[in-house]
């Protein structure tokens, strides 16, 4: 399986590290009065033009650009049923356009997903938020209060959220890294399943290595969704829920999980070089 190992990114010494330099802020506080889920009309207007561009202009050419291509949407119409009743993805995080990738293979329903605070409050704020974006409070526990509220009566009502395990993006990276609990979390206490996915990766022909300097093409690997084990003491649900995850995306990302060179779950994982 083609891996497009390069030295081109500062990898962060823990797993869960962000390298991405972002200048711009332009002072949201995301407090316990921030719309996480904005339900306003001048929002939601706005958000509908958006992702009428996104869909007739910018997903096609995404498509183009990542040499995309889906595998196991199969499941999507499988499993309909349980999706509309809400539900929470999962994949590796390897690329800026990823969740772009992921709207185009999911393209009929209306995901949001989790963002690093500083991507929000940074110049591509806008477009993040009408494109889905819910910005995580770090240091606000009435903003976590209810950003926490906000993702429960979204999951309840049938929502599609999508939230990056690893805690970060690391581009063009193969190995699966150490999963943060908090996507088994959300799905343990709000009864939920997740569905997980994976990047893989193939090699660019000559025109695009050569030419563009592409590094790779993606194939968006599809799983099946996955459920909390409710004969498990609810104390270890959480823990098995991101065990199991984690194995399911090593094998749609074709690594056996046994030979992934990081363990599932995080725990100050550092960077391992390989």
């Amino acid at each position: 399986m083609f891996d497009p190992k390069t030295t081109k990114y500062p990898y962060t010494e823990y797993t869960d590290g962000h390298y991405i330099n972002v200048k711009k802020d332009n002072g949201l506080v995301f407090d316990k009065n921030y719309p996480y889920i904005d339900k306003s009309k001048g929002f939601r207007f706005k958000a509908w033009w958006f992702r009428l561009f996104l869909r007739v202009i910018v997903l096609p050419v995404v498509r183009i650009r990542m040499g995309l291509r889906i595998k196991g949407r199969k499941n999507i119409k499988k499993y309909k049923s349980i999706i509309k009743d809400g539900i929470i993805s999962c994949c590796n995080h390897v690329h800026y356009w990823d969740f772009l990738g992921i709207s185009y293979g999911i393209r009929q329903y209306k995901p949001k997903f989790l963002a690093w605070a500083k991507n929000i409050r940074g110049g591509l704020g806008k477009p993040m938020r009408l494109a889905g974006g819910i910005p995580i409070p770090e240091d606000d526990l009435g903003g976590q209060i209810a950003y926490s509220k906000s993702i429960r009566d979204f999951l309840y009502s049938g929502g599609w959220l999508h939230i990056y395990a690893e805690g970060s993006m690391w581009e063009y990276y193969k190995p699966i890294r150490p999963f943060k609990r908090g996507t088994a979390s959300y799905a343990v206490k709000y009864n939920k399943p997740i569905l997980p996915m994976a990047y893989t990766y193939r090699r660019p022909g000559f025109i695009r290595r050569r030419i563009f300097k592409q590094i790779d093409l993606f194939t968006l690997n599809i799983g099946s969704p996955i459920y909390k084990n409710d004969n498990l003491p609810y104390s270890e649900q959480e823990y098995d829920l991101t065990k199991r995850v984690h194995e399911e995306v090593c094998k749609l990302a074709n690594i056996n999980p046994s030979d992934n060179i990081y363990g599932p779950v995080f725990n100050n994982s550092k960077k391992i070089d390989y």
